[in-house]
């Protein structure tokens, strides 16, 4: 999945697809069941169908029924949409994107989590990013 494409899914696709991945797979009626308020079950097969043209997921057939998946890992997902998140918001700056989320989230950081932070930091120092 191209950045490009990322950015293209509505609100409905995006929930169809966080569905999907949170499944591994499922069917019209397993989306369906997932959803908040859902739409038809014709609309969400539409859904899906659309996404499939648009290369998000894909389907088997399981007798009659299609059985959808994501095409992307979700770890290279995520990292696409990171990407679109701190081109468009943050003019590509990593700090400036850790520091909203740092404000975002008011409760404080456990030792634990500042460890892996601090760990992450140094990483990065040594791999020379």
């Amino acid at each position: 999945m191209s950045a490009k494409t990322s950015l293209h899914l509505g609100r409905r696709e995006r929930q169809i697809v966080e569905i999907l991945y949170r499944l591994g797979e499922g069917s019209v009626v397993d989306v369906r069941a997932a959803l908040p308020d859902p739409p038809s079950y014709s609309a969400v097969r539409g859904m899906l169908g659309f996404l499939e043209e648009k290369g998000h997921v894909k389907h088997r057939e399981v007798g009659r029924k299609f059985i959808y998946a994501p095409t992307v890992p979700r770890e290279r997902a995520r990292r696409s949409a990171l990407r679109s998140l701190l081109s468009t918001f943050y003019d590509g700056s990593v700090s400036a994107a850790v520091a909203s989320l740092l404000e975002l989230d008011k409760r404080k950081l456990s030792a634990e989590e500042l460890e892996e932070l601090a760990r992450l930091i140094e990483d990065a120092r040594k791999e020379g990013r």
